[in-house]
């Protein structure tokens, strides 16, 4: 069960530096409504390009973070520089990424040194451990194979998961 919002969850939400639509404030506040219910989330957030599924994800992120909990992020890696202006610990996981690289981000990804993990497929790994995972945030402009799939589904077992789609039939239907 996650509390109400924080200070520094209105904070974050208050550096978006657009305005949210109507549609866009529904689904965080279901999202966060789903997060304070002490069932676990598994959600579809689907929208058309452009929509802001992204600003939505991260403010489940950032409240899941907030708890002290690690989220892991399944999507294009440029999302990254919003939460570095946030000052959360942030780490990268991608082949483009020297091996010492990875290895010190698994380190930070096992100890819970890094709070907000944005990967690629990479993030499937058998080696890629988490402390304590509790938000899984899966972009469907990725393409899963079925081995990738049968990984998550094991990751899903006791966390929220948010995925987020702009295909009217999304592929996980």
């Amino acid at each position: 069960v996650y509390p109400p919002d924080t200070y520094w969850q209105k904070e974050f939400e208050d550096s978006f530096e657009y305005t949210e639509t109507d549609d866009q404030l529904k689904a965080i506040a279901d999202i966060k409504a789903d997060m304070e219910s002490g069932v676990v989330m598994d959600r579809l957030l689907c929208g058309d390009v452009g929509y802001g599924k992204t600003e939505v994800a991260l403010r489940a992120a950032f409240k899941t973070v907030m708890e002290g909990k690690q989220v892991a992020i399944l999507a294009p890696t440029t999302i990254l520089a919003r939460f570095n202006e946030s000052k959360l610990k942030c780490v990268l996981m991608s082949r483009f990424q020297t091996k010492e690289e990875i290895k010190q981000n698994l380190e930070k990804i096992k100890s819970g040194e890094a709070s907000v993990i944005v990967a690629t497929h990479r993030l499937l790994s058998n080696d890629v451990v988490f402390h304590d995972l509790g938000l899984l945030v899966l972009d469907e402009e990725q393409r899963f194979g079925v081995e990738h799939k049968e990984k998550i589904k094991t990751l899903k077992k006791n966390i929220n998961v948010l995925t987020l789609s702009a295909t009217p039939i999304p592929r996980t239907l």
